[in-house]
C-alpha cells in the first residue's frame, strides 16, 4: 500500500497512475493515518441483447428486394 500525505495529495497526476493501477493509498498527516483512497473496480457490464433487424426487415417489406443501393451507385456514376 502506498502512503501519502496531504501536500503531496496535490500531485493529481501521480494519485490517479496509482489507483488506475489499483493500488490503494493510505492519506497521513505526518504520522497519523487520516484515511485511505481505495481504487473501485469498473461495473462489470451484461452483454447488449441486439434486436433482430433482419427478421423487422422481413416483416415490413416481405422478400422483395429494394435495390437502393445498386440505384444510388447508377446515379453517382452518372453524374461523374
Amino acid at each position: 500500500m502506498q502512503s501519502i500525505t496531504l501536500r503531496q495529495l496535490r500531485d493529481t497526476r501521480q494519485v490517479k497512475a496509482w489507483l488506475k493501477a489499483g493500488v490503494q493509498i493510505e492519506v497521513r498527516e505526518r504520522k497519523e493515518v487520516l484515511g485511505d483512497l481505495v481504487p473501485r473496480t469498473p461495473p462489470k457490464l451484461s452483454p447488449v441483447e441486439w434486436p433482430d433487424f433482419e427478421a423487422r426487415a422481413r416483416k415490413i417489406f416481405g422478400d422483395r428486394m429494394i435495390p437502393i443501393v445498386e440505384d444510388m451507385i447508377e446515379e453517382r456514376n452518372s453524374r461523374y
